[in-house]
């Protein structure tokens, strides 16, 4: 397919989409789940719908204590499907090695220039 031009660099497709699911999962595990909020089950089942709220309209992440050194953790929806994506794409060695480059090209401003094909 044809390349993409972001800023005077160009990508083709693949270290495109790589590249913003990598953001995208950096960004919410950096900015948005710095604050984890922990509750024991009684309380979670006394307020569902409160917590439930929390986490998936501000991004948070829930801890249930369980007991000792049990818990269970919950997530919105779209930062697992965000966290799921992003772990497919870094699964290939091939793609870690796009997202490393076009990471690297971004870095230093090199221009990435690629033949399109037929």
């Amino acid at each position: 397919g044809a390349d993409i031009n972001v800023k005077g660099l160009y990508f083709d497709s693949m270290t495109l989409f790589l590249f913003d699911s990598f953001i995208k999962c950096t960004y919410i595990c950096t900015y948005k789940c710095t604050l984890m909020l922990t509750t024991t089950l009684s309380d979670f089942r006394k307020d569902i719908k409160s917590y439930l709220d929390k986490v998936t309209q501000s991004f948070e992440t829930l801890i249930i204590n369980r007991g000792k050194d049990t818990g269970v953790v919950v997530i919105s929806l779209e930062e697992y499907n965000s966290l799921k994506s992003t772990q497919h794409e870094l699964s290939s060695r091939i793609n870690q090695q796009r997202l490393d480059e076009s990471i690297e090209a971004l870095k230093s401003n090199k221009k990435m220039v690629k033949k399109l094909e037929d």
